[in-house]
């Protein structure tokens, strides 16, 4: 069978993993980018209180592989607390909250680095904190921030494959199966290649192009 033989017989059971993973995926950049945001900013103006625990949680979450970290919220933490939760819930958990601390970290460390002369600066020129920071501090927060956001999510969104390890129905899960029945290794991993290529690689030359454009060096020469 060709890739357009293998299209048609099964492009369905492909259009339905391609929709679990992009269902996944919305779930895991949305929570990510809101929550980890969030979790940021409170880090950056509450260090001791949230931004050093959130400094530690992300320390052991990038020390452990994503794949055993779903492992462990899927089998033992599921069978420690006695309960059995749907295998797509547990992935979006999972991928959610590495999101969200891998945004967290992002957001904390733009904010605290930010130069405190722009600030003194504007609050010179008689600006209200107000203006400051909707003129001042979010505009220059967001051209160093977005590359690098931009980045974090096409390495979650690569991550949902892990999500058929605990038998969610996303499209390297499908792809598997169809396999496994027609065995065409070559022309099936070929099609799921391209399109992880066709989402994520438009995505890092947005990303390039953000950072050259805009991203702006803030140290004093």
């Amino acid at each position: 069978m060709n890739f357009l033989q293998i299209t048609q017989q099964y492009g369905d059971a492909m259009l339905g993993g391609l929709f679990v993973t992009l269902k996944l995926s919305f779930i895991v950049w949305a929570s990510g980018i809101v929550i980890g945001s969030a979790l940021g900013a409170l880090g950056a103006s509450f260090r001791e209180i949230v931004g050093g625990p959130s400094k530690v949680v992300s320390v052991i979450l990038a020390g452990m592989p994503a794949l055993v970290f779903l492992f462990w919220m899927h089998y033992p933490l599921q069978g420690y607390l006695q309960i059995v939760i749907n295998p797509f819930i547990t992935g979006a958990l999972t991928l959610s909250i590495i999101n969200i601390f891998m945004v967290a970290d992002l957001v904390r460390g733009a904010i605290t680095d930010f130069p405190r002369q722009y600030i003194d600066a504007a609050k010179v020129s008689g600006m209200s904190h107000s203006d400051i920071f909707v003129r001042i501090q979010v505009p220059l927060l967001m051209r160093q921030i977005i590359p690098g956001l931009l980045l974090i999510q096409i390495t979650v969104f690569q991550m949902t494959i892990f999500a058929s390890m605990i038998s969610v129905d996303e499209i390297f899960r499908v792809a598997q199966r169809v396999n496994s029945i027609i065995y065409k290794p070559v022309e099936i991993y070929t099609l799921l290649a391209l399109f992880f290529i066709a989402v994520c690689v438009p995505l890092n030359l947005f990303a390039h192009w953000l950072r050259v454009r805009f991203t702006r060096d803030y140290s004093e020469r």
